[in-house]
């Protein structure tokens, strides 16, 4: 390799250390960048309606802001108040679970439960490390300056972002080189697209499993319904694993009442999951994001492994774009073209065969 080669694959290694090295910075800049383009989208629907853009951002940050604060002066007092209970029925709850299963060391013969000592110590321990966990948390929350500075950086990379989004789209497309700019602009396109159609199908899985979960927990007479509802629709974003994690809090708050209450929230829950897998994501997902099961939960997965709790939340966007680059260069522009030489030759084509010489 020559000189000016090996500069370069050292300039490439350089520059990929440093990404990795601020690699949460990276990722927030790509959650603010996928927020601005749902909200960009709004903010188009009202200039078709003839209103200035300087005006219809105004107006759809305006909703955003008054969205949140009525949801933190509305909702997070009622959700506050729930919590403290749930923190105060929870052990009463764990109680339960260790006498139900020291009833059943009682009367299951044999060594079947004898030796399963984890068991035993999980649940000793459980209560006080979720009482720990829960009584600590809104402490850890108020107090985490980390938390507070990536919020404000967030919505300020958002807010730059949909002042002038086609600025910063095109110094993003000069990175390319000039023959393939005009391709990455319509890449870009579809990344949109995918992106503002998987954000209203989640917005309304969330929804709706919301609604449903608190109708079930209220006709089931489950403590804190609410608490319960919100938990199961924010789980929704994170797909397989969240809508499975949420079992757990109603499934203890309906032990305190009685046993088969909690085996009655558990096939609550089962079912609302088969409507949801079933029903509502492929209905609602079916013309905006096609992900496939598998690819879904590896990507929450890996992405909670190298990027931690904010890759967990941000795995599906990142897949739906990783996936439409992938397609649309790797296969699309690569692939498909790369044809063998019998491949190049049409079916219709005619080669011209030239009469055998003779040797006279």
């Amino acid at each position: 390799m020559r000189l000016g080669q090996w500069i370069s694959v050292i300039a490439l290694l350089i520059s990929l250390y440093i990404m990795w090295r601020i690699r949460q910075v990276l990722l927030l800049v790509f959650g603010a960048a996928v927020f601005a383009t749902v909200l960009n989208r709004v903010v188009r629907r009202l200039q078709m309606s003839g209103v200035k853009r300087g005006i219809a951002i105004a107006i759809t940050l305006l909703i955003l802001f008054v969205t949140l604060a009525g949801f933190f002066l509305v909702i997070v007092p009622k959700i506050g108040d729930q919590v403290q209970q749930f923190t105060a029925l929870l052990p009463e709850g764990i109680e339960q679970l260790r006498a139900g299963y020291e009833w059943l060391q009682e009367r299951i013969p044999g060594q079947i439960l004898e030796d399963n000592r984890s068991i035993s110590a999980l649940l000793q321990n459980l209560q006080n490390w979720t009482s720990r966990l829960l009584g600590n948390f809104w402490l850890l929350v108020s107090n985490s300056v980390s938390a507070v500075i990536s919020l404000l950086l967030f919505l300020a990379i958002t807010i730059m972002l949909l002042l002038d989004p086609l600025q910063y789209r095109r110094v993003f497309v000069l990175a390319f080189p000039a023959f393939y700019r005009r391709r990455v602009d319509e890449i870009l396109d579809k990344c949109e697209q995918s992106l503002v159609g998987w954000s209203r199908g989640t917005l309304l899985a969330m929804l709706t499993i919301a609604v449903v979960s608190y109708i079930g927990l209220l006709i089931l007479g489950v403590p804190l319904p609410l608490v319960n509802a919100l938990i199961a629709g924010l789980l929704e974003f994170i797909p397989n694993i969240g809508p499975t994690l949420s079992i757990a809090p109603p499934t203890l708050l309906a032990l305190l009442d009685t046993p088969w209450k909690a085996g009655a929230v558990i096939i609550l829950y089962l079912l609302i999951q088969q409507f949801e897998s079933l029903v509502l994501v492929p209905l609602l997902m079916k013309h905006e994001a096609s992900l496939l099961p598998l690819f879904t939960v590896l990507a929450v997965v890996v992405s909670s492994i190298f990027f931690g709790f904010l890759g967990l939340f941000l795995a599906v966007p990142l897949l739906v774009v990783v996936q439409i680059w992938l397609k649309e260069v790797l296969v699309e522009d690569i692939l498909n073209q790369w044809k063998g030489d019998e491949e190049k030759i049409k079916p219709n084509d005619q080669i011209p065969i030239e009469p055998a010489k003779s040797d006279s």
